[in-house]
């Protein structure tokens, strides 16, 4: 695990930092070193001293965030108070399922487990994700591009009304096109 500590507005003490880095060291042994925390302290002008300091933390985890706030007389005070607390929050977050929703999935599985059918219906899932860059082009420019790709269809923004479109090879050989729109307007 990464941990930055960092003063807003003023300069963090060197005996403040390495406290911060050693107390949040135990986090390690919750989470992995794909994981940081981002460890702010600040002062704040208050009548009272007992809550001038300021430690904010932001606890990265598998790509969710986590924070925590601790207001104390010192910095020092204020870390172990926020420690405890994004402790907490991290085990909880460890331990806890995540159930992503799949709905529909789901409803064909207890379907096919009500009508006898052990097997179920198999699974589909994403097993490859691709990321490009879509350019300005004409329709005709689309389906060039996508007969050189040899794919049955091509996404891209057409270049007269800057929108997307799907260019798709229908099955008696024609193309089609389609034109996404936000339903309602």
């Amino acid at each position: 695990m990464r941990t930055i500590v960092k003063g807003k507005n003023f300069d963090v003490h060197d005996s403040d930092r390495a406290y911060a880095e050693r107390k949040f060291a135990r986090l390690e042994r919750i989470l992995d070193e794909r994981s940081d925390a981002l460890v702010e302290l600040s002062l704040e002008q208050h009548r009272s001293t007992d809550d001038s300091h300021i430690v904010e933390v932001t606890l990265t985890i598998d790509g969710r965030v986590l924070r925590g706030r601790a207001a104390a007389a010192t910095h020092r005070a204020g870390i172990d108070e926020v420690l405890d607390k994004v402790e907490r929050r991290a085990v909880d977050f460890k331990e806890k399922p995540r159930v992503r929703a799949r709905p529909v999935q789901e409803k064909a599985i207890m379907r096919a487990l009500a009508d006898g059918d052990s097997d179920g219906p198999k699974a589909r899932r994403i097993v490859k994700v691709k990321r490009f860059d879509i350019e300005p082009m004409f329709e005709e420019d689309a389906a060039v591009r996508m007969d050189e790709l040899d794919h049955d269809f091509f996404v891209f923004v057409n270049a007269e009304d800057e929108r997307v479109a799907i260019l798709y090879r229908r099955r008696d050989g024609d193309l089609g096109l389609i034109e996404p729109g936000i339903s309602g307007r």
